[in-house]
């Protein structure tokens, strides 16, 4: 309830009232655009209001992190993160954001594990077969990524780092380019989520090496992890969230994360989710702030530790 001039009470207008822009920092055909259309088409149900995708790509995810950052903090622009989040807080050297004090933590959405794929053309058909090419051709085979920071760049050059070996590194504004390269032949190499692989994993547009997360994917069963393939302890799972500006309610803060459990927790994003292999995550905003803040650390210490060169 609010007092207007002349002492009358009214009710305070319900959030949201109005369609809900939702900021997604790369191009369409994405991990993080599919898995970010998902979760905006069953807000949009919850709500009976639009929730409108706005994809923002460039600089490995900063541009539309940077969108979100500066809007109003009014419940009506929410930004999608991703395990970018975290690696952007050491892979640039300056930021026009604060990855933490500039934005409220709404809640960690999904988890879903990276695949090595490879094109059709190169000979290797394991992990194995893959490090032994690289090495006998250093700095030759091509991966295409995402974008510079981005998690299939980071993720690629940590397992370049941990095999011993080098590639070419060739960023894309988003990883729906960055699948097109590898497609057709631009690049040979590429490490992304299962949501943007799949499709093309089924044509045999693309081969599939291994998965990796630690232990094998139920809708990929048959293909071995990075971690079993010569390489133990081997783990670059991805992860999406929700954040908003900072300074947005506190209530719009709660209301965004009751809603957003709801829908992860609908019997009808599970399936849509499984069909990608992601698993709906959830949770609240303190778990969620104390989760990104444990994924900075540790792809600091990954970052340095396979010595990736900083951006900008």
């Amino acid at each position: 309830m609010i007092l207007i001039p002349g002492g009358h009470v009214a009710a305070q207008q319900p959030y949201p009232a109005k369609p809900v822009r939702m900021i997604v920092p790369f191009a369409p055909g994405g991990g993080t655009d599919t898995l970010g259309r998902l979760l905006a088409q069953k807000l949009s149900e919850l709500w009976n209001v639009q929730v409108v995708v706005d994809n923002r790509p460039g600089a490995g995810s900063t541009v539309g992190t940077d969108v979100t950052a500066k809007a109003a903090p009014d419940g009506y622009t929410i930004g999608v993160t991703s395990m970018s989040h975290a690696i952007n807080a050491t892979l640039y050297r300056t930021l026009p954001y604060d990855p933490i004090k500039d934005f409220e933590f709404i809640v960690l959405t999904v988890r879903v594990p990276n695949v090595l794929v490879v094109h059709p053309s190169v000979p290797a058909k394991s992990v194995k077969e893959l490090v032994a090419l690289a090495k006998s051709r250093p700095g030759e085979l091509v991966f295409s990524s995402s974008g510079v920071g981005g998690v299939s760049h980071l993720s690629a050059e940590v397992f370049a780092a941990t095999a011993g070996i080098r590639m070419l590194h060739v960023p894309y504004k988003g990883a729906g380019p960055a699948m097109i390269a590898l497609v057709s032949g631009e690049s040979q190499v590429m490490m992304a989520t299962v949501p943007v692989l799949l499709p093309q994993m089924k044509a045999k547009r693309v081969r599939a090496l291994a998965i990796a997360s630690l232990k094998r994917s139920p809708l990929l069963p048959e293909l071995p992890t990075i971690a079993e393939s010569g390489h133990p302890g081997f783990e670059t799972d991805s992860w999406y969230g929700l954040l908003v500006p900072k300074s947005t309610p506190r209530a719009i803060v709660q209301k965004l994360n009751a809603d957003s459990n709801r829908a992860l927790d609908s019997a009808d994003l599970k399936v849509a989710l499984a069909k990608q292999g992601a698993q709906p995550a959830g949770g609240t905003p303190d778990e969620f702030l104390r989760f990104v803040q444990a994924e900075m650390a540790k792809w600091r210490n990954a970052i340095l530790d396979a010595k990736v060169p900083l951006a900008n």
